[in-house]
Formats: structure tokens, sequence, C-alpha cells
């Protein structure tokens, strides 16, 4: 079954590492810096599987401006945001980033969540809302839900679930034919495997053994492994979180 890329978005320190772990129990600061910045650097990645049946690839993306590169790369892809928005500051500088790019990367279905409710009083909470609904009036994002949580205390995550749960139904997804396309949003290298990439595959489909070529450079390797959410792949579709172990070139060269 295809799988349902959402991705975060919103200023930086506004919760979206410690939603996505009180949703899905998986902590994405893989980082030694990130933990004791407290800040996402890398591209972080965790799974939900709903009672529909689907299973959301997660993926958690920088907010600090001097990473939004890496924004840009974990937006690749999205089918849908979780556009977070901490309830103690409200709309910051790079919530406004945030929202342009998802809009210029043609994001079109989303939920709007507001964190760190405990901390704040039901009177400014309400206040939030009001700010959130006016900025995100006439977009995409006009007639999302809004929904308040608490990473800390796990209130408001089971809404939260069952909100996806029916909106994974109405995805429009994008289109799984024809050659197969990676957006690479991360490359690394292995002790014992070498070269590894990941990513959202966009169409087409792969198999061990196959050769890629990756562009700009058009330079070519060939697939040793393939790994959707840490289990062995043979053959890989559009629509899902990739991890590809390849032969035959050096994580420089891409």
């Amino acid at each position: 079954m295809r799988e349902i890329i959402l991705g975060t978005a919103g200023h930086v320190d506004h919760g979206k590492t410690s939603f996505i772990k009180a949703l899905t129990g998986i902590e994405t600061d893989r980082l030694k810096e990130e933990k004791k910045r407290g800040i996402t650097i890398e591209l972080g990645f965790a799974h939900l599987d709903l009672p529909c049946g689907h299973r959301l690839g997660i993926v958690d993306v920088p907010g600090h401006e001097k990473f939004i590169r890496n924004m840009v790369a974990g937006a690749a892809g999205m089918d849908m945001v979780a556009f977070i928005v901490a309830a103690d500051e409200g709309i910051m500088p790079q919530t406004s980033e945030h929202f342009d790019i998802c809009k210029l990367l043609g994001v079109q279905d989303g939920l709007i969540i507001l964190t760190k409710k405990d901390m704040v009083e039901p009177e400014w909470l309400e206040m939030v809302e009001e700010e959130v609904q006016e900025f995100f009036r006439d977009s995409f994002l006009e007639d999302a839900p809004i929904l308040s949580v608490s990473s800390t205390t796990g209130e408001g995550m089971e809404a939260v679930r069952q909100e996806l749960d029916k909106k994974v139904g109405h995805i429009h997804f994008q289109e799984e034919f024809g050659p197969f396309r990676l957006a690479v949003d991360r490359v690394f290298s292995m002790k014992g495997f070498g070269t590894v990439i990941t990513g959202t595959s966009l169409s087409g489909r792969i198999s061990v053994g196959d050769e890629l070529m990756f562009y700009p450079e058009e330079v070519t390797a060939k697939i040793r492994g393939i790994q959707v959410h840490g289990n062995d792949m043979d053959v890989i579709e559009a629509g899902h979180r990739t991890a590809i172990n390849l032969q035959g070139i050096e994580k420089e060269e891409i």
C-alpha cells in the first residue's frame, strides 16, 4: 500500500520534534548537537500506522533559519503538512518562511497544530487560534482543522490521530508511473555498507541490482540494498520514505 508522507513545518523551537515523539513514540533528533542545542538540524524521520490501514511516513524538518535548505529538502514529496505553531508565541518569522516554501512546492493539504497548550491560559490559546486563522486565510490551509495539543502531557494527540485517519482518504496522490524519481534529502556513509541516500520516492519503481543516475552530475551507481523504516525491501515504488544503499559511488559525488 502506498505510504502517505506527512511533513512538519513551523518556527524554530515551536515543538515539531516533541510533537512527533508524542504522536508516534519515535525520537527524530539523532545528532548530539541537536540534543544539546534543542533544535533540529538534519531531517528526522518517523512513521505512524493509522486505524484505516495506511502508514504515514513523517518527515521532521528544522525550523531554524540557518537550516532552511534542509527544510526545503524535507518538504519535497509531502502529501500534507502538519503546520506547527506554539501557543505561547503564535506566528513567528520562520512560520511565514515555511508557509511560503510549502506553497512554492505545491503542498495542497494539511492540518494546523497548536503546541504547548499546557503553557498558556485558555483565553490566550483562543487569541492565538484567531491569529492563526487570520494568517492562513485565503490559502490551502484556510479550512484546515486547528488542533491544540500538549506534547508533555499527551493531551490532544488522539484527536490528531483521528483527524489524520480521516484525511488520508482525501489525499491527492502524486503520479506513480514513469521513470523512478527520488528527491534525495540526505547522503551519508556507513562503515561496512558504503554510501546511503534517503528521500521520498516520487514516481516509478526500482529493485535491488538496478542502476540509478544522479542529476545534475549524471553519475551512476548500482543499488545494493533498499530499506523502508528499517525493513529490507527488494522492490520499492512511489510514495515511500526510502533509504538506498549504493555501490560504485562516493557520497561526495552525489
